[in-house]
């Protein structure tokens, strides 16, 4: 059964969910101020507000050996350019209701005409392996503009 809130054994913020996140690895609740934390490669996130933070996140431990498995995890996994294009083309078509031109999504975006275009094609590819798996492969999809 799912709990919410602080944790039981609570403290001076116990009532200020704010005051607390959670271990990356176990789950548990720990209060920020006792967080081990850890900047990582990550070529599957782009920041939200700040395309210099794009292909790092943020991860959070409660102890050194949980931060330690974390940043091995993501060490040996690989970075892959293509993945970190497709997500900058998705938040740059994310902002429009109508079509964009490939030149124009890759200059919003600050990636060359190839780079969005490899993205594009990643992405697509990515979804119609989901497609394949898991639903009508004939179904029109999440698939970018070619």
């Amino acid at each position: 059964m799912e709990r919410y809130g602080p944790p039981e054994d609570g403290g001076a913020d116990a009532g200020d969910a704010s005051a607390y996140d959670l271990c990356d690895h176990c789950g548990r609740v720990v209060l920020i101020e006792d967080l081990f934390g850890a900047l990582v490669p990550d070529s599957s996130v782009v920041h939200d507000s700040d395309p210099r933070l794009d292909g790092e996140r943020v991860v959070t431990a409660c102890s050194a050996e949980h931060l330690a498995v974390l940043v091995g995890v993501y060490r040996d996994r690989p970075f892959v350019p293509e993945e970190q294009w497709a997500a900058k083309v998705c938040r740059v078509l994310a902002e429009r209701d109508d079509p964009v031109p490939l030149s124009e999504v890759a200059a919003l975006s600050g990636l060359s005409e190839q780079q969005a275009q490899q993205g594009v094609d990643w992405h697509n590819a990515r979804a119609r392996e989901w497609r394949a798996q898991y639903g009508d492969s004939d179904a029109p999809g999440d698939d970018l503009a070619d």
